[in-house]
């Protein structure tokens, strides 16, 4: 794959702890304002403009995404931002308990990307996938990573952690516990060894982030069009801002599901119709089922758990989508039963990801609601899924610890702009 340095915008090392912040897509609206309000410095509110405006204000107009824009340009003006110009690849480390995982970031072609050597498990909705185009556009720049797995190589591994041997330029805990380390690797005989290397990898796989590379790909797609001729496919905005794991570092958490009702069925009912639709299900208890093997699934309702789990005389699925359990889910209770057809679409399901204790599920599913726990997806069924060319139900993995947005913001807009110190045009006087 191509995987080339970049030149990129970066926070000062005294000000990266403070401006680095989660991704955009981990809150909700509500989620989103507190954290901005609590954390008005972060690049949060440059990745979230709406929330410099009022509540019911339309997070798409064009005032929000020019807001982006402008914070973008405040931050490069009072030197929260710096330009790092000499083109180089950063070691993106992240620790959390006691886990590691250690990442290259760099910008990867977006022609991998739409030929499938960067390869895709997942659909995109279309509402989201245009606000990040309309970013891209307002900022010139890419703003959030793009998080690869690839499959381990010693060779490349060696090289990572030599580099890692000198001091880190950034070196931060953030609120969630997370250790983040970062390394600029930009000496000539490093670089190129590290562009060379990652040439060898065949393919590497979207672990999150593919509404952000799918946008990368509209707005490269645009510009080609609108430069036509003097387009050399060198230009910034040919490739997308990424980071690359192996993918042994890499954890995969459960992806739960929460349906806001029963569609109209009693507790009698919805256990009965599950059992005709192919599952098991087990008595009532106190205690939460949270899944510890394939197969197995919890399910949180009338104020009681139960177990489930696919019923030994049901036909396996002899596809790699199909044989995934929340595919499983997806058709015998989620569709079946309750009617959730487009998991995508449907504002009856909601997901919650990650580390989320049963406490939170009780509280989301309510007393007229239903949650479900499932084991998590594994990375090597991610893998043969986009491998076989195929795509998982939404909400398939969730990746823990999560990127930070803010570290690297890559300009691909060569046209002159304020971010870069600028004066805004202004229309002279009759």
């Amino acid at each position: 794959m191509h995987a080339e340095p970049i030149t990129c915008y970066r926070p000062r090392p005294d000000r990266a702890c403070e401006f680095a912040a989660p991704p955009y897509d981990v809150f909700d609206d509500p989620g989103a304002a507190a954290y901005v309000a609590e954390h008005p410095r972060s690049f949060l509110a440059i990745d979230r403009p709406e929330t410099a405006f009022e509540p019911g204000h339309d997070p798409y107009a064009d005032e929000v995404y020019t807001k982006a824009h402008d914070l973008l340009a405040e931050r490069v003006a009072d030197g929260t931002l710096l330009r790092d110009g000499t083109p180089c690849y950063y070691l993106y480390r992240l620790r959390a308990r006691d886990h590691e995982q250690t990442g290259i970031v760099a910008a990867c072609a977006v022609d991998d990307y739409t030929n499938g050597v960067i390869a895709r498990h997942e659909h995109t909705r279309p509402d989201k996938e245009a606000d990040r185009v309309r970013h891209i556009e307002a900022t010139g720049c890419q703003t959030g990573p793009v998080l690869l797995a690839y499959r381990d190589n010693p060779v490349l591994e060696a090289l990572v952690q030599a580099a890692k041997t000198a001091d880190p330029i950034y070196d931060f805990t953030d609120e969630q516990g997370v250790r983040q380390s970062v390394w600029r690797i930009a000496r000539p005989a490093a670089v190129e060894s590290l562009r060379l290397m990652l040439e060898h990898v065949d393919r590497a796989y979207i672990a999150d982030g593919h509404h952000r590379a799918a946008a990368a790909a509209r707005v490269c797609q645009h510009m080609r069009t609108s430069e036509k001729d003097h387009c050399s496919g060198s230009e910034a905005y040919n490739y997308l801002l990424c980071v690359l794991f192996p993918a042994s570092q890499l954890t995969v958490l459960p992806y739960h599901r929460v349906v806001a009702d029963t569609a109209g069925l009693d507790e009698e009912s919805l256990v009965a119709a599950l059992e005709a639709a192919g599952l098991t299900v087990g008595e009532r208890r106190a205690e939460p089922v949270m899944p510890t093997t394939r197969g197995t699934f919890g399910m949180y309702a009338f104020g009681a758990w139960r177990e489930l789990s696919t019923s030994k005389d049901a036909p396996a699925p002899d596809d790699p989508v199909g044989r995934l359990d929340v595919s499983v889910l997806q058709e015998r209770a989620l569709a079946g039963v309750l009617g959730i057809d487009d998991p995508r679409t449907d504002p009856r399901v909601s997901f919650v990801g990650g580390s989320a204790d049963a406490a939170e599920l009780e509280r989301a599913a309510g007393t007229g609601g239903v949650a479900f726990t499932l084991y998590p997806t594994s990375l090597d069924d991610l893998m043969t899924v986009a491998d076989a060319g195929l795509v998982m139900p939404p909400k398939s993995t969730w990746f823990e610890p999560k990127l930070s947005s803010g570290l690297f913001i890559r300009r691909i807009n060569h046209r002159e702009s304020v971010i870069d110190g600028a004066r805004p045009h202004t229309k002279s006087a009759d």
